[in-house]
């Protein structure tokens, strides 16, 4: 597929067939990035947007465990989450989840919801001396029912600079 004909398709997956939105949220900066991107995307359609955090359970405890350090932050964060959405004059819908893993949650809770579209913000982070994608983004993008876009922080000290 050429350039043009990816472009073409974006645009028209974008413009007509966002109605609901999928935002998994951490805590890190780059969730701003992704709120904000969703509230775009989901403006011109007057589309839902659902921002989830969840809590990885260890497998030690019983999976509806409560972890109030956990909650208390995952709490914080959606908090941040609808404010950063306010400040964009949308309003989001806003679920605390608790699983063994978190890719399968975030694939789970799009299926249930129907959403047309996940962006999940990631930080640029580094293992082996190699960027990483750690172990959720790959599970989300290979089991996903719908389009997934990544908003990845610029390389940190780089920025706008690289051309």
């Amino acid at each position: 597929m050429g350039q043009h004909s990816s472009t073409a398709t974006l645009k028209t997956m974008l413009n007509n067939n966002i109605k609901k939105v999928l935002v998994p949220v951490n805590g890190t900066k780059v969730d701003e990035a992704a709120i904000k991107l969703a509230c775009r995307l989901a403006k011109g359609a007057k589309g839902k947007i659902h921002v989830t955090y969840v809590i990885q359970v260890d497998r030690t405890l019983p999976l509806d465990a409560e972890i109030k350090p956990e909650i208390e932050k995952g709490e914080r964060v959606l908090d941040k989450a609808e404010h950063i959405a306010e400040e964009q004059d949308y309003k989001v819908e806003t679920d605390l989840l608790q699983a063994r893993e978190v890719g399968p949650a975030i694939v789970d809770e799009a299926i249930e919801r129907g959403v047309d579209l996940i962006i999940i913000g990631i930080s640029y982070k580094t293992k082996f001396g190699g960027f990483s994608l750690g172990s959720t983004v790959p599970y989300v993008l290979k089991n996903a029912p719908c389009w997934v876009l990544i908003c990845r922080e610029p390389i940190p000290g780089e920025g706008a600079e690289r051309s």
